[in-house]
């Protein structure tokens, strides 16, 4: 399976939140570090704060931080809503009864399944779980930055 741009964006802007947990951070600061499209993260930091995984504070001293610990933020809880939203093949359409074959097909029973098992892998991991992994990668100068940007289709 394959993450979607808003699901990747998600992912991202949670472990900078995790890395850099001292603080508030803005959408310019992560979407520069990453290289993304702010007006995107900006309706991404909006799901997630929506959800309850960040919290904004607006104006001159605002951000957006976690709103609780990095260890207690599964990421199956995140990618569910934003991953489901996107169907898993052309015949899925929001649509009902857009599949000619339906009655016969097993097509979409199988992926159902398969997807139920890519978010029971990721009900395994928290935000943590992967902030932990970018920070092994520290600076020599000592910093503590994601290392670069995480692909995405």
């Amino acid at each position: 399976m394959r993450l979607s741009k808003h699901g990747a964006y998600a992912l991202q802007a949670l472990v900078y939140l995790a890395v850099h947990k001292e603080r508030r951070s803005t959408i310019r600061e992560i979407a520069d570090r990453y290289g993304i499209s702010r007006s995107h993260l900006t309706k991404v930091v909006w799901e997630l704060g929506r959800a309850g995984h960040v919290e904004t504070v607006r104006g001159r001293r605002g951000g957006i931080a976690l709103a609780r610990p990095a260890e207690s933020i599964s990421l199956g809880v995140v990618m569910r809503p934003i991953e489901r939203a996107i169907p898993l093949a052309e015949c899925f359409p929001a649509g009902a009864g857009a599949c000619r074959i339906a009655s016969c097909c097993r097509y979409r029973s199988i992926l159902a399944e398969a997807e139920e098992a890519f978010f029971a892998a990721l009900d395994r991991y928290t935000v943590q779980d992967l902030a932990h992994r970018t920070r092994s990668g520290e600076s020599a100068s000592g910093g503590v930055e994601p290392t670069g940007p995480m692909r995405s289709h």
